[in-house]
């Protein structure tokens, strides 16, 4: 009896122990089925909690992991006493470092050194030291800004608490905050003081290319400020008056005084194609002005104090010019002396993908006051500059959200470890951000040319030499944004990567970067849109900025023909040149068109390289080299590469045909 008794007494006893092994064992701390400390064997599931099955043996794993770690186990067995009821959450000892902004330009190394090749000697001192100082503070205070954008993101507010309608939009503190900040910093004054020469625009663009990243969007309004500041400077002789009132506001440093502008051009029937979407019709009255009335389908920066939208004057029979022909371009105050919408409701403010912070409507306008600012029926062609400065702006955007994902990914590799080292002690993580640091640097590089071209006929005027280069600048500026919203969208992603699964979690802020950039394929042209705009450029001119085009890459290799490391990468690149060119001029006008994507892309490529190439060969680093290197290693000559597969055949038409619409249920 006192056999069994004692028997008895040890499996109660041992009772927790075997409970551990068939239940599961709960708490906050990992779970386990083997033997551990008191309070580990007394946290057992309530018995009418059902156990899953396979948490056996998933706990087996994870207590097998733990047990791999001595100092983890050291701390377990000290533990002096069982853990109490309703005990805080135990997270453990490891926490991730986060990956970390530090000045935006003094670690630009490929930026600074493009500066200081080409702004004159007078003024590279200046612009240094201010994008230096601005370098800092997109790592402060303003990207600060862009975190609260993006938790606060507009509302509308369309009637109050007595039924009267008020089409109040409601934006962040933080989003007003860069209003001023804007108007502080000179981002758009700067190109306008013309305080840099020839290099000013050069500056402005440089100054954005590190805001981009941190202004959560509000990078937009100023696009569009830029190119309604741009339009109103060329205007100002044929319509003075519209001059006074609005180019001063647009281009201050006052914030008290300081104007944004819209860009109200899409409407339902379409984007791109304005001269077939564009219902919006203008009114002329006895005073000179217009009163419109139109749906603008897609109308960003909402809240913009005046805009610049196309509409098709009404005759005294009350019929309009359909086409292009028949659009003017008006100047519109969003605003009357009252405060109260100059005639326009705000119907609703679209959901999108990104741009969140960025207040996006759809609007009604029902005898808004505007006036007329381009001769009639010239309104497309009166945009042209304004179309230029939006699209170099996406350019920026572009290639400074490459440049930001890099930056921070580069930085997260050396506080990461994994598999017993650093990330960047990793051959295979370090070579993928090597090609991601090549990307980045081909479309800054692209970015910063273009924009020292623009500055250069702006300021120098017409000669031989800017005579060339406007030619350049009318092929370069659709590839420039074509070509970079594809490598950003590129190279956003494939950052995410960089981060594990944290690149994909909302609070890291990482996901947004892509969900943003995403939008530069779409905004201001698409690739297919652009790439025939690059075809009409090259119909338009007779085949004239081809020609200086192709003069300018072979200017460009001539320096790094010179260099023994870059001889061989020069001549793949003027070899490429020579089969594009060819094939382009083989081709039927219906097979370029529908070749018109790759041919972009090859033009777009080889300009990358020559401009790497020639930055190489005067600044001669390794890293300069390197990345030359490897930019002209990928096919530059994409468009006789699918020619000679066949691809831009008739049969290859029809062959399309076949493949997207099988199994489409209605008849073509």
């Amino acid at each position: 009896m006192t056999h069994r008794m004692s028997g008895t007494f040890k499996q109660l006893r041992l009772m927790p122990e075997l409970l551990a092994k068939q239940w599961r064992v709960t708490g906050h701390r990992c779970v386990t089925t083997s033997l551990g400390t008191d309070s580990q064997r007394h946290q057992l599931v309530p018995d009418n909690q059902k156990v899953e099955k396979g948490d056996v043996s998933r706990n087996r794993t994870q207590c097998k992991d733990e047990d791999e770690d001595p100092s983890r186990n050291q701390q377990e067995s000290a533990s002096p006493s069982p853990q109490p009821p309703f005990a805080h959450a135990k997270l453990g000892p490891f926490v991730q470092a986060r990956p970390e902004l530090s000045n935006q330009f003094s670690q630009d190394t490929f930026l600074q050194s493009y500066l200081r090749r080409y702004i004159g000697k007078e003024y590279v001192s200046d612009v240094c030291s201010d994008l230096e100082r601005f370098g800092q503070r997109v790592t402060e205070d303003i990207y600060q800004n862009s975190l609260r954008m993006e938790a606060e993101q507009p509302k509308l507010e369309q009637m109050d608490a007595w039924g009267k309608r008020v089409d109040r939009l409601i934006t962040s503190s933080a989003w007003q905050d860069m209003k001023t900040i804007a108007a502080e910093e000179g981002l758009i004054a700067c190109a306008y003081e013309r305080n840099f020469g020839e290099w000013s625009r050069l500056y402005q663009m440089a100054k954005m290319y590190l805001y981009e990243p941190s202004a959560g969007l509000y990078g937009c309004p100023l696009a569009m400020t830029n190119g309604a500041a741009k339009t109103l400077e060329l205007l100002q002789e044929d319509y003075p008056w519209i001059y006074e009132r609005s180019y001063g506001r647009l281009t201050t440093r006052d914030p008290q005084q300081f104007w944004t502008s819209g860009q109200w051009m899409t409407e339902k029937q379409g984007g791109s194609d304005v001269a077939g979407g564009t219902e919006t019709v203008a009114y002329e009255q006895t005073d000179g002005s217009y009163k419109l009335y139109g749906y603008k389908w897609f109308s960003s920066a909402t809240d913009a104090d005046v805009t610049l939208t196309l509409a098709r004057t009404v005759d005294k029979h009350g019929a309009t010019v359909k086409g292009t022909r028949g659009l003017s371009l008006f100047y519109l105050e969003v605003r009357e002396q009252s405060g109260e919408m100059n005639h326009i409701q705000m119907l609703k403010l679209k959901s999108k993908l990104g741009t969140r912070q960025l207040p996006t409507a759809e609007l009604l306008i029902d005898g808004a006051t505007a006036y007329r600012i381009s001769e009639e029926g010239r309104g497309v062609a009166s945009i042209s500059h304004m179309l230029t400065l939006t699209r170099i702006h996406t350019g920026v955007h572009s290639s400074a959200a490459m440049r930001r994902m890099v930056n921070l990914a580069r930085d997260y590799a050396t506080r990461r470890r994994a598999f017993g080292k650093s990330l960047h002690r990793h051959t295979l993580h370090v070579k993928t951000l090597a090609a991601m640091e090549v990307e980045a640097r081909a479309a800054a590089i692209f970015t910063l040319e273009v924009s020292r071209l623009l500055g250069r006929q702006e300021v120098l005027g017409a000669g031989p030499t800017t005579a060339a280069e406007a030619e350049v600048l009318r092929l370069v500026v659709p590839l420039l944004k074509l070509y970079t919203a594809k490598q950003s969208v590129a190279v956003a992603s494939e950052g995410l990567e960089c981060f594990g699964g944290q690149g994909y979690i909302e609070d890291t802020d990482l996901p947004r970067i892509l969900r943003d950039t995403q939008v530069t394929a779409i905004w201001e042209g698409t690739t297919n849109i652009l790439s025939l705009d690059v075809l009409r450029a090259i119909q338009k001119s007779s085949g004239s900025v081809l020609l200086h085009f192709r003069d300018e890459v072979t200017a460009r290799l001539l320096p790094a023909k010179e260099v023994g490391d870059l001889e061989q990468s020069a001549c793949r690149v003027e070899v490429a040149m020579g089969q594009v060119l060819g094939a382009a001029a083989q081709m039927s006008p219906d097979q370029l068109q529908m070749a018109a994507r790759q041919f972009a892309y090859s033009l777009a490529r080889i300009y990358m390289g020559a401009l790497l190439l020639d930055h190489a060969a005067y600044s001669k680093t390794a890293a300069d080299v390197c990345c030359a290197q490897r930019w002209c290693e990928q096919d530059l000559s994409l468009l006789s590469t699918t020619a000679n597969n066949g691809h831009f055949s008739h049969k290859s038409q029809e062959d399309n045909l076949d493949l997207v619409f099988d199994g489409y249920p209605h008849r073509l």
